[in-house]
């Protein structure tokens, strides 16, 4: 299963391809539709001109953002085709039929008609759900997936063994074996070591290998103290991919293996780089997000302030002093849901099911109404909409001295939602944050504004489904 490295971010080719099929379909689903609600229609036309296409089209793109803000495509999904067929009608007849209501109301020339929506609908999702089983199917046949090699058998080598059994049986490759290099003392079980990987060429042909990476305890300590540049270059000319383990790992995680990483690889690796006009382009997602998302929120935050004071009285916002770009600190709002003497014995991690949090501040926070106040927070440019969680300066100090490259996290500004809280969920611990910081360094390394699009698409999913929260 290859993949692709699209605005900074690894796709795998099949889900591209499958995004290209489901378009295709669902644009057909449209003339489908046209064609059961309109019988003097006798046949089935396509033209790229007429309206029906752009209308077709904005209704293949509109299912398509709800399918992947309910996490449908997700690699990891385990709930099976029950499951695919749950989130399919709720991103369709929920989350599509709402977004296409809304749209259709700013731009009605692009309006289908009730019955030719609904019909579409239908037909879509009876196309559809047959296309995804298939598609889950086959990515997950053996003989689809890439076949790798692992040069090396040491700790570094047995650390991405233990990233590939955690990835269970939806990974998009396969482990043909690992070689040998050197003296390197083996941590890999022998049964897992291949023998007769002398030539390391002839050995990836013999196991049709589309990929060597390279896994190595100590690079000067392979072929009699030399790095085996002359197998690898003999592999790489025969058309196989050498990759780095660090880099693999990133690749097929979404992440960064702290573990793996040395203080120069962030100068040298891809990545980290600055760019104004992307700069520019993120502060001015920011500033439309915002005002559009002020438009619709201002009723329920007027509601939540009500309701919070209510309950417990005021104040009703709380204030908070968080660490932003560069280390510089900055005051955070949020509504308050916590009692007010919830922080009497000082700063504490918030907890499973925290008794400090009152009835009013668990459904915010499930909700995560108690995060709008922020939009001030990215409007006045402290915060972006996307980015690293901030976090306190009292556990930023704490965490800085057990963790390295904590302090890289603060290389962009800190946002309402990121990467860490799509992958991870909610950290209370040191240990939390370094798993957390795990992913917040590949989105510092990555930042794109197609990435942040991805990342507010998929939080729909996270907000519907309160993941992540305590």
């Amino acid at each position: 299963m290859s993949y692709i490295r699209l605005f900074n971010h690894y796709i795998h080719t099949p889900y591209l391809i499958l995004g290209c099929v489901e378009l295709i379909v669902l644009m057909l689903s449209v003339h489908i539709g046209a064609l059961i609600c309109f019988p003097e229609i006798t046949e089935l036309v396509i033209e790229v001109s007429s309206p029906l296409f752009v209308q077709s089209l904005v209704f293949g793109l509109a299912l398509m953002a709800c399918t992947l803000a309910i996490g449908v495509y997700q690699s990891k999904l385990t709930e099976g085709h029950i499951g695919v067929l749950i989130r399919t009608i709720v991103s369709y007849c929920l989350l599509g039929a709402s977004f296409l209501t809304v749209f259709y109301y700013l731009i009605p020339s692009l309006f289908l008609g009730r019955g030719v929506l609904s019909v579409s609908i239908l037909v879509a999702y009876v196309l559809v759900f047959p296309v995804r089983v298939l598609f889950f199917w086959l990515v997950d046949v053996d003989a689809l997936k890439r076949r790798v090699l692992v040069l090396g058998t040491g700790k570094s080598a047995e650390k991405l063994a233990s990233m590939i059994q955690a990835e269970g049986d939806v990974a998009s490759f396969s482990i043909m074996g690992y070689v040998k290099a050197g003296d390197e003392s083996p941590s890999i079980p022998d049964e897992h070591i291949l023998a007769d990987c002398g030539d390391l060429a002839q050995c990836a042909k013999d196991h049709r290998v589309n990929e060597i990476v390279v896994a190595l305890d100590e690079r000067r300590k392979t072929e009699g103290g030399r790095f085996p540049v002359d197998s690898l270059l003999d592999a790489k000319l025969e058309g196989v991919e050498i990759t780095e383990s660090i880099a693999f790992f990133e690749r097929e995680t979404g992440k960064i293996e702290l573990s793996m990483v040395n203080p120069s690889w962030f100068v040298f690796s891809k990545g980290f780089s600055f760019s104004q006009s992307r700069d520019m382009l993120k502060r001015a997602f920011d500033l439309t997000v915002c005002m559009v998302l002020l438009i619709f929120a201002l009723p329920f935050m007027l509601l939540t302030a009500l309701l919070v004071f209510a309950e417990d009285g005021a104040p009703v916002l709380f204030k908070q002093t968080r660490v932003g770009i560069n280390g510089k600190k900055f005051t955070l709002y949020k509504f308050r849901s916590m009692r007010k003497d919830a922080e009497k014995d000082g700063a504490v991690w918030a907890k499973q099911n925290d008794d400090r949090i009152t009835r009013i501040g668990n459904f915010i926070r499930n909700t995560r109404l108690d995060e709008l106040p922020q939009i001030y927070n990215v409007v006045k440019g402290d915060m972006s909409f996307v980015g690293p969680r901030p976090e306190r300066p009292e556990f930023v100090d704490g965490v800085c001295q057990g963790i390295p490259f904590y302090n890289e996290r603060h290389r962009v500004k800190p946002g309402l939602m990121g990467w860490a809280q799509l992958k991870y969920p909610y950290g209370a611990s040191v240990e939390d944050a370094e798993n957390k910081l795990k992913y917040d360094l590949y989105y510092t390394k990555n930042h794109s504004f197609m990435l942040d699009l991805l990342i507010v698409v998929q939080t729909v999913e996270v907000v519907l489904l309160g993941k992540g929260v305590r």
